[in-house]
């Protein structure tokens, strides 16, 4: 049974039918790639997932529990957690208070002390601004803060939503070995990426979403070679 299982979703912004019946499956342990053009849909999924938009119809299961009816509070203590586009952080808050926000619903002080110093050994910079405001980072540094931010929630899914963007190629290689490493300490990924080319090399299975449709779906190797994916999303000839 998969950890996380979307199931023929159907999501609607007005009268724009945004996804047309999406399914997949996210396994324990697994880092899972959305990819798609501007538009497809990739943000849109993940929002239905964590309850920020209603289906019309279709289900979404996480360990053989239906969860579309709840609420984003109950998602988020379910252990589906997101990282949005964007980073969205509290830009008048310090590093440590944004983490601390991440960490809202939950009651148990010494693991929340325990998992800060997890995010400041896996983010060093962070550690050393940790009395800095947000607005003040760098880019690169904001989005540390808001995987870091993700973390203290303690995800069973973290679901990333285009942790590259915008950063410096040096950067980006970075944040890539970061998911790889959260993935290796047993965090299970639903990875948004519109650098598909290090998305690929990093998950073990992807999707391909167009005009809200999953067109695609294979191990991650094989949609490497896919000639569709290698002439619209890894830029080859």
């Amino acid at each position: 049974m998969a950890m996380l299982e979307v199931k023929n979703i159907h999501a609607y912004y007005g009268h724009i039918h945004a996804l047309r019946g999406i399914s997949l499956t996210v396994d324990k342990g697994e880092i899972v790639t959305l990819i798609g053009a501007n538009g497809a849909g990739k943000t849109t999924t993940l929002k239905t997932i964590s309850s920020l938009l209603h289906p019309r119809d279709g289900e979404i299961w996480l360990d053989g529990e239906r969860i579309d009816g709840l609420g984003p509070d109950r998602i988020v203590e379910r252990g589906i957690i997101q990282s949005p586009e964007g980073r969205k952080i509290f830009a008048r808050m310090t590093v440590e208070e944004n983490l601390e926000m991440g960490a809202f619903s939950r009651k148990d002080r010494d693991g929340i002390a325990q998992d800060l110093e997890r995010v400041f050994k896996l983010f060093p910079r962070l550690a050393e601004r940790r009395k800095q405001l947000g607005g003040t980072l760098s880019g690169g540094e904001q989005q540390m803060l808001a995987m870091g931010r993700a973390m203290m929630g303690r995800p069973r899914v973290l679901m990333l939503d285009e942790p590259s963007m915008g950063l410096a190629p040096v950067l980006v290689e970075a944040i890539f070995e970061t998911v790889v490493k959260l993935n290796q300490e047993g965090t299970t990924i639903l990875l948004i990426e519109q650098n598909a080319a290090k998305a690929l090399q990093v998950a073990n299975r992807g999707y391909v979403i167009e005009t809200g449709q999953i067109v695609l779906q294979d191990n991650a190797a094989v949609l490497r070679k896919n000639e569709r994916v290698r002439k619209a999303y890894l830029g080859e000839d």
